[in-house]
């Protein structure tokens, strides 16, 4: 690969990286499994190894993690929680051990521990009494979930010694405790967890400490990051003191004299992970001497004492039986692989997505085929190849339809997607979707209406689209399977209580494409009331930082269709509020040059970061948004600064380098 091949790979790269990044680390919402994640990142080193002078201070090869999210109060780790790197194969062990021993003059030993599939967390104590418990977040930077960790029974309130010290640990959810908890998901109707990490992760980031308190978690603990009274030699001491203590520790961790035993260690592991009552994904292998880990050292975002051994994902091979077709709230036509039940990474495994048919033309697959699956991270089945060797000739060929499954209306390929789409706003199928949406935890949040109750709705044609939720009579709903009184009672109480959520609520609830929960609070927050948001122009939205065109051009779009206004106003008038319940913003700044001013931030900024810098502006009173336009008063150009500031030059707009800014933000 020449170098400009090697820029363009390396920049699409760090693309893909930030997006798989925010949705696993800040949305807990992977879209890839582990896997993917892992490849990419591997690929983007070593394209940086070949070619140092590509290598950029914001590359996701320097991140530690992602974001916190605001629901929380941050808090500062005094010692950076960091992220490991990854050892694959046998041989990526013996590596990492031949680079400790080159930094250290002595023999080295190592301890194991299992790799609990969880959330890691920081507790501290103050003279023996927890006092705060926080997330990893970003390594630097969590968030206080205090409350919620106290509703984890392993964690002790108090410790066996009056001792100030802070410990790192793993949350997570035993098998038995997610298999119970989706069981009454599925039983209430609601959606189920994908995997206990998700499980884990989503409990304790509830503003519900009582809903943390019912999910039945445990942890194990794993380091010290700070103690004022004892000072171990060892790791393994030190997991022996944290137990003297009062916590709780793996006590399948293993002191290994030398790499070849912690291999056999990791090896015995792959074979027999499945027994254990809790999920795990690797073994984490670490130098056993503290003095031996100081003098060895970090990387920008990695320990050189420790590393990550990932398991490989466990494949099998099941009859694919079937090809079913699902329509999702957008019209997506989507496939999906129906397989004859097949132990998978201690799961049965019945379905596995095929994406769209251009993955089924890709893989060659066929209706009677047999295949390999696999649980992509462990978490998400996939079709990895099909075993043509052993076709009969009586596999059957798969096309995808012309016409929508559920409504029968021609299905459409938009431009510039893979996808084929029902775009026939009346359909069955999309509308049980928009209706499942709409009830979901971030969006209005109605207890007790989830996908099975939504489809009984449909079914006995109690509802055909949003505003009939509201208009739902308790004696027809008594007339429904399991709908008993105090269940009906319940339900309709949810829904009239959901008539007050806030703004944001309801504007993520409506479905605008590209429109998520983070980017309906920022709506709501703008524009205050529901009339102001319909009545926004493309540059009224453009306005606004986080909002981007795609993100504009949908909502404008959303507002100019007729059935849209129509269910708005029928909401209105059936008593849903219309309006921003949370903070409002900020008043701006009278008297600050920046006053009422609109700032456009571009390139890269060196004194400061780019949250910080907006943080800045909007003190002084000013808006930052995400393009240049004829009303953006100042841009702020960094270095590298691109398009936005050749736009800006043409507009006649006044530039300001890093540090006019500065300066002018002092005065």
């Amino acid at each position: 690969m020449d170098q400009t091949n090697a820029q363009k790979r390396a920049q699409e790269l760090r693309d893909l990286l930030d997006q798989y990044g925010y949705y696993y680390y800040v949305m807990d919402d992977p879209i890839v499994p582990d896997s993917e994640y892992d490849e990419r990142l591997q690929e983007l080193v070593k394209i940086e190894q070949e070619f140092p002078e590509l290598h950029t201070d914001d590359s996701p090869t320097q991140r530690i993690g992602g974001a916190p999210l605001d629901a929380f109060v941050k808090v500062q780790h005094n010692i950076p929680m960091m992220s490991l790197g990854n050892a694959f194969h046998d041989q990526d062990l013996r590596d990492f051990d031949r680079r400790a021993r080159q930094g250290t003059s002595e023999e080295i030993e190592y301890v194991c521990e299992l790799k609990i599939d969880g959330l890691a967390v920081s507790l501290t104590y103050e003279n023996g009494q927890f006092v705060r418990g926080a997330t990893r977040g970003d390594g630097t930077t969590g968030e206080d979930i205090t409350s919620n960790l106290k509703t984890v029974g392993s964690i002790p309130l108090r410790l066996n010694e009056s001792v100030d010290i802070e410990v790192r640990g793993e949350v997570f959810m035993p098998k038995r405790s997610f298999e119970r908890l989706n069981k009454a998901k599925e039983n209430a109707g609601e959606s189920v967890f994908a995997n206990p990490r998700n499980a884990a992760a989503g409990s304790l980031r509830q503003l519900d400490p009582k809903i943390a308190a019912n999910r039945n978690l445990d942890i194990f603990l794993y380091a010290i990051g700070n103690v004022d009274e004892m000072k171990p030699e060892t790791h393994h001491e030190a997991i022996h003191y944290m137990k003297r203590l009062g916590f709780k520790t793996n006590p399948k961790s293993k002191h290994c004299e030398d790499i070849e035993a912690v291999i056999d260690f990791v090896n015995g592991w792959v074979e027999h992970r499945d027994q254990l009552d809790y999920e795990i994904d690797g073994i984490v292998v670490k130098v056993n001497s503290l003095e031996q880990q100081e003098k060895l050292g970090f990387t920008a975002k990695s320990p050189r004492w420790a590393i990550a051994y990932k398991f490989p994902a466990e494949e099998k091979v099941t009859t694919l039986e079937g090809i079913m077709l699902s329509i999702g709230r957008t019209g997506a036509v989507t496939p999906t692989a129906q397989l004859k039940p097949v132990q998978v990474a201690g799961t049965t495994v019945q379905r596995a997505s095929l994406h769209n048919e251009d993955l089924i033309r890709e893989k060659d697959i066929k209706i009677g085929d047999q295949v390999v699956i696999k649980k992509a991270g462990d978490i998400i089945p996939e079709v990895v190849r099909v075993l043509d060797e052993l076709r009969d000739g009586n596999e059957e060929q798969f096309d995808m339809p012309t016409t929508c499954p559920a409504c029968d209306s021609e299905l459409v390929h938009l431009e510039e997607e893979v996808a084929l789409r029902c775009i026939n706003p009346q359909c069955p199928a999309q509308i049980q979707e928009e209706l499942i949406h709409f009830v979901s935890r971030n969006a209005m949040n109605i207890d007790g209406l989830g996908e099975k109750v939504i489809q009984q709705l449909f079914t006995h044609r109690l509802v055909a689209g949003i505003a009939d939720l509201y208009k739902l009579e308790k004696d027809e709903l008594l007339k429904l399977e399991r709908m008993g009184e105090k269940s009906v009672q319940n339900l309709l109480s949810a829904i009239e209580d959901s008539k007050a959520n806030s703004l944001e609520k309801l504007v993520f609830g409506l479905g605008i494409r590209f429109v998520g929960a983070k980017a309906a609070r920022t709506l709501a927050e703008h524009f205050e009331t529901m009339a102001n948001l319909r009545h926004a122009s493309r540059d009224d939205l453009l306005a606004i930082y986080e909002i981007g065109d795609k993100m504009a051009d949908a909502v404008v779009r959303y507002f100019e269709l007729p059935e849209a206004n129509d269910l708005l106003d029928e909401l209105n008038d059936l008593g849903l509020n219309m309006t921003h319940k949370g903070p409002k913003k900020q008043a701006a700044a009278s008297g600050s040059i920046l006053s009422d001013k609109t700032v456009v931030l571009t390139g890269t900024l060196e004194q400061i970061t780019r949250n910080e810098a907006k943080a800045l502006i909007e003190s002084l009173g000013g808006k930052v948004t995400g393009s240049v336009s004829k009303n953006t008063d100042v841009l702020v150009a960094g270095t590298d600064a691109g398009s936005k500031l050749t736009k800006a030059e043409q507009l006649g707009v006044e530039v300001w380098n890093e540090d006019q800014f500065l300066e002018t933000a002092e005065t």
